[in-house]
């Protein structure tokens, strides 16, 4: 990949050619197909370029490539979309029109334009006036137009003679800056409440991102001292929102000039506390960069919050001369893209209007059938968010929701609201939120005394939730349209991940690493060999890694959950209660009560445990080829819910995880089958030959191949005499490795019966060539060992084929110890011979196969000549130094990875021992 960056300037497109380009097909909107000669009107204020090679992983770095440039630019709220379309667009060039693909990135002060070139014009689009069918989504091929139809403003196709390009422009979302705002003159009592003292921590951050001022405040809010953290990046506290589509990281944040949000803490006793933040950017005297965070609890968040709203109105007197509704004063015109903070806002200005102990706002699912807790105020929030309940047993009048209700006294009618349950609320009103008759959400107002409310202030919350709930679903459906880019973003490189490996354990650890802390604060995955195995517990991932050994302990105690292949997440409590019950058991006994302490571990590492545990946990079924082969388990701290968003996106990443974790399985059980096999076919062990030495070096070509095309084996064959050989069957593979199966042990059987080297190979050629279409080509150096008295060796060599093998004496002199004859496998009548090789004390015998000699790199290779240079340079060395040597010369000698088998054989004489 090549690529540049060009601040400035106007763009000088590096595909240009001399000749005229053809029109251009441009499109505005989804569906829109004209063409339009244009110009570009926008003023460029940078450009990045890069280019990518024709093979599958270039699309993941055109990815990374345009995330990167897009995030550098301050452009976070497209990157998702951006990172989208360029995927398909580029995989459209390197995997369908089988080109380089080249990615251009213009910035100008509206937004950004991305081109993709390919270099196949010849693959066009054609040409329409009118609007085209671009076919179903679900195709595997064509989808980058449509991509861009539905998420680019503006979009087109231009051909040139040798390239195709394809332009998309995403415009940026109206971020008005400097805004600022003022709220009216209120009554004491309309004034938002306040838990005791307001504390407002104060951390300043250098410009790496580490802490360098913490003030009382912070020690308060977070419990640790300012020596503590002093020096430590602030993202080993912050807990980010890791929800999908959330564009801006902290790290990025804290590199703004100005930013305001919500993210948690994490304390000094393990809890993350929810603050909300406000974030500028400073410089010293010195010019040196730093950011100023002020932050609060996040309830608290009216301190430092600075809504956008529009020009405020009269809030003295309305039109008709009465007093503004309250209610609306608050809302104003909140951010479009702030729905947190709308449903906030909305909750206390509610419970303020009916001056309410506590408020809640639920908001319903798509089919209406749940209501979700988004936002609460007076009660444990953390605890409530995001859980679930069904409509018609929710709050409302006659168990339901979709019409206002008042209940005098809820321990009248206990379960009515089953959101306070618990909570020492007694009084509540309730009532709908609705768009154009469908109901959006449900808005309530508690107070804990008895009759406190009535019709009247039904109306009121009525007239009130009436005007909000255009606002609240508009930034609903806006936040879900976020989550839905974002979470295919998520699915996009979660694909890519997984597809990228075959190891069962690698495929583990990734199905893990992508969850945490995406979706959940904690996984397990359970798996299952076969249908008669128990569910196994083999990989536990906590995104605090203290907590992994508590959490593996605690899931190893408890029955694993039921491998239903039933889709979609379901509850699993066991977790929860077993970590409960242990967390009391130690409490109990760390007070003396109860039996005595019989485990090492504190009632520190229990409790956390069981925080961390304590939450809402799920197991989504992990299905592939119409089998459960495991479960996906995702937990959440405690108290804390899973919003329906994450888990339909988690239920998603289950499927691809399940066929990936399969493919691994399967890919696994056929190496381990195959190199079984393999293993068969290699010697046993090598003797030990009184008065030689023997070392061999074997490495066969292929991923997961022990054994290919070249084999070697060294056995005795009566008292004094052994075998030896080294061979190289045409090809590599299993189809080979059959051949040298049959080789090798023809070689032994028919010489421990007493034939002569000719006699061997000419029965060995028969039996290749009976295998008719299976057989194949076979090179071999066949030979008879006799180790002498006088400390010599006596060798009877027959080489069919084979290069020849090498003989070096001690004055460093090389020269071939036989004489090439027919290879076997081809001819039926063989005339073959052996010659008489005598080793003097100190030669050694050098035998290889083609690999080593025909070793390239580029037009070079290594070659009989190399191999003899080689082998001078060993005069000396043990016979296992010298088959190292020659390994290490043929690795060096060309950078890529060999693509043929390769078997080195060395003997060596070392002579009689000096008395």
């Amino acid at each position: 990949m090549t690529t540049g960056l060009h601040p400035g300037g106007p763009p000088q497109d590096p595909r240009q050619s001399e000749d005229e380009p053809l029109p251009r097909q441009e499109g505005v909107g989804p569906g829109a197909l004209h063409v339009e000669n244009r110009t570009r009107s926008s003023v460029i204020t940078a450009r990045a370029a890069a280019s990518f090679e024709p093979v599958g992983r270039s699309v993941a770095s055109a990815r990374s490539f345009v995330r990167d440039t897009l995030q550098g630019w301050g452009f976070a709220d497209i990157v998702d979309d951006a990172v989208v379309l360029t995927s398909e667009l580029v995989t459209n060039a390197v995997v369908h029109a089988g080109t380089a693909a080249d990615v251009l990135c213009l910035r100008s002060d509206d937004g950004v334009r991305i081109e993709v070139a390919d270099r196949y014009p010849e693959r066009e689009i054609p040409l329409q006036s009118t609007a085209v069918d671009m076919g179903s989504p679900d195709r595997e091929g064509g989808r980058g137009l449509q991509l861009c139809a539905a998420l680019a403003g503006r979009w087109g196709v231009e051909y040139t003679p040798t390239h195709k390009q394809v332009w998309f422009q995403l415009d940026l979302p109206e971020r008005p800056v400097g805004t600022r705002a003022a709220g009216p003159a209120l009554p004491a009592d309309l004034l938002p409440l306040a838990d005791g003292r307001v504390r407002v921590a104060v951390v300043q951050i250098d410009r790496s991102g580490c802490i360098t001022a913490w003030n009382e405040d912070a020690e308060e809010l977070f419990g640790y001292a300012g020596e503590q953290v002093t020096g430590k990046p602030l993202t080993d506290l912050a807990a980010w929102p890791h929800t999908p589509g959330t564009g801006t990281g902290i790290a990025e944040a804290l590199q703004l000039s100005r930013w305001e949000g919500s993210y948690g803490i994490r304390g000094a006793d393990g809890r993350v506390i929810p603050v909300y933040a406000s974030h500028l950017r400073v410089r010293d005297t010195a010019g040196e960069p730093s950011t100023v965070c002020l932050l609060v609890r996040d309830h608290e968040r009216a301190v430092l919050q600075t809504p956008l709203r529009g020009p405020a109105p009269d809030t003295t007197t309305a039109t008709d001369g009465q007093t503004a509704d309250p209610f609306e004063v608050f809302i104003g015109s909140p951010a479009p893209d702030d729905l947190d903070g709308l449903l906030q806002r909305t909750v206390e200005r509610a419970r303020d209007m009916l001056d309410g102990d506590a408020a809640f706002l639920l908001l319903a699912t798509d089919d209406e059938t749940e209501l979700e807790v988004r936002a609460s105020t007076g009660l444990p929030s953390a605890r409530q968010r995001f859980a679930r309940v069904p409509v018609e047993a929710g709050p409302g009048r006659y168990g339901s929701a979709r019409m206002p209700a008042v209940h005098d006294d809820l321990t009248a009618v206990p379960g009515a609201v089953p959101l306070l349950n618990g909570t020492g609320m007694r009084s509540v009103v309730t009532v709908p939120l609705k768009v154009e008759g469908r109901l959006t959400g449900s808005l309530g107002v508690a107070a804990e005394a008895p009759t406190r409310y009535s019709n009247e202030e039904a109306l009121r919350l009525q007239f009130a939730a009436d005007r909000i709930a255009l606002a609240v679903e508009s930034a609903r459906l806006g936040e879900l349209e976020r989550l839905r880019r974002g979470s295919l973003s998520f699915l996009v490189e979660a694909s890519d991940l997984l597809a990228g490996t075959l190891d069962r354990d690698q495929t583990l650890a990734l199905m893990a690493q992508m969850t945490i802390p995406t979706l959940a604060t904690w996984c397990a995955v359970y798996t299952i060999a076969d249908q008669a195995s128990e569910p196994y517990l083999s990989y536990v991932l906590h995104e605090d890694e203290d907590r992994i050994d508590g959490l593996k302990a605690l899931l190893s105690k408890i029955p694993p959950p039921e491998p239903i292949p039933t889709p979609g997440a379901r509850i699993w409590t066991a977790p929860g209660e077993a970590a409960h019950q242990a967390a009391l058991r130690t409490s109990m006994r760390s007070l003396g009560l109860g039996e005595p302490a019989t485990v090492s571990s504190g009632i520190g590492t229990t409790l956390a445990t069981a925080s961390a545990v304590g939450g809402e946990t799920v197991v989504l079924p992990l299905v592939a080829r119409n089998r459960v082969i495991g479960m996906l388990t995702l937990g959440k701290p405690t108290d804390e819910h899973f919003r329906q968003e994450i888990l339909e996106l988690a239920e998603d990443l289950s499927r691809r995880a399940a066929l990936a974790l399969d493919n691994a399985r399967l890919y696994s059980e056929r190496t381990a089958i195959s190199q079984s096999l393999q293993r068969s076919l290699l010697p046993p062990g090598l003797p030990q030959i009184d008065g030689v030495e023997v070392e061999v070096i074997y490495r066969a070509a292929g991923e997961g191949n022990e054994v290919g095309g070249d084999f070697y084996d060294l056995f005795p064959i009566r008292d004094g005499a052994y075998g030896f050989a080294i061979g190289d069957v045409c090809g590599t593979g299993p189809e080979a490795a059959a051949v040298t199966g049959l080789a090798r042990h023809a070689l032994r059987l028919l010489a421990r019966e007493g034939f002569g080297g000719p006699a061997v190979l000419e029965r060995l050629n028969s039996a290749i060539l009976d295998e008719g279409a299976r057989s194949r080509f076979l090179t071999l150096l066949y030979g008879e060992l006799w180790p002498q008295e006088d400390g010599s060796a006596v060798l009877k060599v027959v080489c069919a084929g084979h290069p020849l093998p090498l003989r070096l004496r001690q004055d460093g002199t090389v020269e071939p110890a036989a004489e090439p004859q027919p290879l076997l496998g081809v001819m039926e009548d063989l005339e073959l011979y052996e010659q008489t090789v005598t080793l003097d004390p100190g030669d050694v015998l050098l035998c290889v196969t083609d690999g080593v000699t025909e070793r390239r790199e580029g037009r070079r290779m290594l070659g009989d000549d190399g191999l003899a240079d080689v082998l001078t340079t060993c005069t000396g060395l043990t016979a296992g130094a010298v088959a190292a040597r020659i390994m290490r010369a043929v690795e060096r000698f060309a950078s890529d990875a060999p693509s043929d088998d390769m078997a080195i054989l060395a003997m060596r004489v070392p002579g009689l021992p000096k008395e």
